[in-house]
């Protein structure tokens, strides 16, 4: 569910808290999650609304500014007219992750773990240190370059560097990534360990 920043900053500090949808199906229902620029946005309730019933009320709870606005918006649309109650329901647990060193041995042995099984799973061979260390010595490079260092289409490459990013070990810039304070401190722990088939800790850096 796409939520213009202006609402999502409405939402965080509590000025909003409802949106209007037309779906053919409930794109989302009471307790989904969402992760936003903002943080993370849950959903409180769903309920089907006549668009009728529609008040000014509703609608600055919704950031618009009057119901005609919202009847006019949800007039343009085909499906079912429905009422999403939201809350700031706080940051991206990511952001925090990022800036938390990994120091103990249990930790890195965790993360390495879960590395280790994208690495098997992959169609095209390990992939998770060998993409780490081309971010760390190609800050802000655009995806498709790297992708394309690689042999990878562009929309791929993104979805696994998405992967490294659950575990707070990349950040997104515009171009490009960059690797966080937590993925700093991974390549930092596990440098000058090699794996004889190339796998997790590739002895060559670029790949």
């Amino acid at each position: 569910m796409l939520i213009r920043r202006a609402i999502l900053d409405g939402i965080v500090s509590g000025d909003y808290d409802l949106a209007f949808r037309r779906w053919k199906r409930p794109a989302v229902k009471t307790g989904t999650r969402q992760r936003t620029p903002v943080g993370i946005i849950e959903v409180t309730a769903v309920d089907v609304v006549a668009i009728a019933d529609i008040t000014n009320a509703d609608a600055a709870r919704a950031g618009a500014a009057s119901a005609g606005e919202v009847k006019a918006w949800l007039d343009k649309r085909s499906g079912t007219p429905y009422r999403i109650e939201l809350r700031y329901a706080g940051p991206d647990p990511r952001v925090a992750l990022r800036d938390s060193p990994i120091e103990s041995d249990a930790e890195i042995d965790h993360v390495v773990d879960k590395l280790r099984r994208y690495d098997k799973a992959s169609r095209w061979g390990p992939w998770t240190t060998r993409v780490l260390a081309v971010i760390d010595e190609q800050p802000g490079t655009p995806a498709a370059d790297l992708a394309a260092g690689f042999g990878r289409e562009k929309r791929l490459f993104k979805a696994d560097v998405r992967k490294l990013k659950e575990f707070g070990l990349t950040e997104s810039l515009n171009p490009g990534y960059r690797l966080s304070l937590r993925g700093e401190s991974l390549l930092k722990r596990i440098e000058g360990i090699n794996d004889e088939k190339g796998s997790l800790f590739g002895g060559d850096r670029l790949g």
